[in-house]
């Protein structure tokens, strides 16, 4: 889905002008308990932080439909993900799989061998997606969403190495073409 407009949609790394569409559909997807502005502004400025969205292309000016971040401190074989939304309209159309695949290649180029993340116990749509990507439930951090009370499942996959082909979103690969 990256690059060129698939299906209507295009996947690209956010910016921080991005920051107003994110949080309307972060209140949209989390009414409970969404990140506050700053604390999303923080992750979109972070050096550590890779956030992509997917945007429609259809009907004029783009609009944000799903965005998600990744965060690893350079050097560090360890990554976590922060958040993965996608416009409820939008759902069942790969968008989640794609930006969470987008993710995994870009902790694959940082260089990171683990990944971990927290999903909601009462999510078993996302929890599905994580396990048939490599992860398993390692642990359960009790009533860690709230206001709500819901556990969290802790999840972990190892990483394999980066396959070689088209660096991050972008950005052209340098090198012999055929």
């Amino acid at each position: 889905m990256s690059g060129p407009a698939a299906d209507g949609l295009r996947m690209r790394r956010a910016v921080p002008q991005d920051l107003d569409d994110i949080m309307w559909l972060e209140h949209a997807s989390f009414p409970t308990d969404a990140w506050s502005a700053s604390q999303m502004s923080g992750e979109l400025w972070s050096p550590h932080g890779y956030y992509v969205v997917v945007e429609t292309t259809e009907d004029g000016a783009p609009t944000v439909v799903g965005y998600a971040g990744l965060s690893s401190l350079a050097g560090n074989p360890v990554a976590d993900v922060q958040t993965i939304a996608v416009a409820a309209e939008q759902r069942g159309r790969g968008i989640g799989r794609a930006l969470f695949t987008e993710l995994l290649d870009e902790a694959r180029r940082r260089g990171v061998h683990e990944v971990f993340l927290e999903v909601r116990a009462d999510n078993p749509v996302a929890q599905a997606m994580y396990a048939a990507a490599g992860f398993e439930q390692i642990a359960v951090r009790p009533r860690y969403y709230q206001p709500d009370g819901v556990d969290a499942w802790v999840m972990r996959a190892k990483l394999a190495p980066a396959p070689t082909g088209p660096g991050p979103i972008g950005q052209e690969t340098l090198g012999e073409r055929d």
